[in-house]
């Protein structure tokens, strides 16, 4: 058994298709097949079932990958801990982001740690949560920036701070007199959602406590931008709801539209995600350290009182 064997089996798991995994791994397809061959020949297993397309690893076939994951992941530590030694922080580093953050965050870090780390190539993909985690135990990416938390075993979460819930309200809107509001208060008829599949989505129908089918009644309009939301309020009717980032920098007359909630005010966790075998260590943490730095400095100090927890 060697190292090879098992960066060539781990590539079938991923891309489950041997012509692209032998791409992936600059090798030609009779070669990495071979060598996947002798390795099930070693073992006494079949580790993948070539009869299925696309090809799927047997039962007894996704221990194997599971434990493969973590040996190679070790072995690349000891060139990590080499590497950070010789050339300083480098390297590619590949960042997922789900969309209702990235647009607000990323502005306020990405330039400077650029700056101070110029020999980091980066890659930032807006994704929603399962294809991010999806992605991070594929080792497609090396971190997530994201809602938490999530109860899966298999990830390392780092909350970074706690972002509020904020109404955003026409201006003809019954709670627009209000200096703040509350949950209970809102009409589920009165209120623009993002589509399925958005974490943010799923917290706002937790936390007004409303069914998963709440439908404007004038307009069935749901989007997978906050932006447009923002937009469908202005010029429609209505609220939304949003996190606090994305009205950091309003012009006074949105501003105006914008109400917070009674206390204790309703929060989202956000955090950095890793897979719990995660490499770029020290790539990371300098991550962490940069975006935490350059936070809004009420949000650096906010204590979780009221998470809103993600179904």
């Amino acid at each position: 058994m060697t190292l090879t064997q098992l960066e060539y089996l781990l590539a079938v798991d991923t891309y489950r298709h041997f012509a692209t995994a032998a791409e992936k791994c600059f090798v030609t397809q009779p070669t990495l097949s071979m060598q996947l061959q002798k390795l099930e020949e070693e073992l006494g297993v079949q580790v993948f079932d070539r009869s299925r397309v696309p090809v799927r690893p047997t039962e007894l076939g996704k221990d194997v990958i599971a434990q493969a994951r973590v040996a190679v992941a070790e072995f690349k530590k000891i060139e990590e801990l080499v590497k950070v030694q010789r050339d300083g922080i480098s390297g590619e580093l590949r960042i997922g982001i789900i969309p209702t953050l990235a647009p607000y965050l990323v502005p306020l870090f990405i330039t400077d740690f650029i700056k101070k780390y110029p020999q980091v190539r980066i890659t930032i993909q807006e994704l929603v949560t399962n294809t991010i985690v999806e992605k991070l135990k594929l080792e497609l990416l090396d971190v997530g920036l994201l809602v938490t938390p999530l109860h899966d075993k298999t990830i390392v979460e780092v909350p970074l701070f706690y972002e509020a819930f904020v109404g955003y309200l026409h201006p003809s809107h019954p709670l627009s007199s209000l200096k703040e509001i509350t949950a209970e208060a809102i009409d589920p008829a009165e209120l623009w959602l993002l589509n399925d599949g958005h974490c943010f989505r799923s917290q706002v129908l937790q936390l007004c406590n409303r069914a998963k089918d709440t439908r404007n009644v004038h307009l069935d309009y749901e989007s997978g931008s906050l932006e447009t939301l923002k937009r469908i309020v202005e010029t429609q009717s209505g609220m939304t709801l949003l996190p606090e980032l994305s009205v950091q920098e309003l012009p006074a007359d949105k501003t105006a539209m914008v109400r917070p909630f009674a206390e204790p005010q309703p929060l989202r966790e956000v955090s950095l995600v890793v897979h719990r075998s995660f490499l770029k260590r020290k790539t990371i943490e300098a991550l962490r350290d940069e975006i935490v730095t350059h936070l809004p400095q009420g949000l650096r100090e906010r204590h979780p009182v009221r998470v809103v927890k993600i179904k």
